[in-house]
């Protein structure tokens, strides 16, 4: 969990993802998409992937723990989250207020 956290706080959007979750390609492409740079932690690329999955699970009340978004070092939640944010017009001004966009 610490390291979850410490990832959270290092940028201004984070997403937890594994390389082969096509939801999770879909959540990153639509950050990039908006002018966001975020940073992606590839949880099957890390040693410690697995557990910081199951951390994530546990935070999102769900499995699989991924993608998880951190907006603002906050956990925002997965794609449904996102997407509902996006599409209700709300996800743009989080992520001004979290310095993720300038415009």
């Amino acid at each position: 969990m610490d390291r979850v956290t410490r990832y959270a706080s290092q940028r201004a959007v984070v997403i937890f993802s594994r390389s082969s979750c096509c939801m999770c390609h879909t959540v990153t492409r639509l950050f990039r998409e908006l002018g966001v740079n975020p940073m992606v932690v590839e949880l099957d690329e890390d040693p410690q992937g697995n557990e910081m999955e199951k951390a994530l699970a546990r935070l999102l009340g769900r499995s699989p723990g991924v993608p998880a978004v951190f907006i603002g070092s906050r956990l925002v939640g997965s794609t449904d989250k996102v997407m509902s944010l996006h599409l209700g017009g709300s996800l743009v001004p989080m992520l001004r207020n979290a310095g993720a966009l300038w415009v």
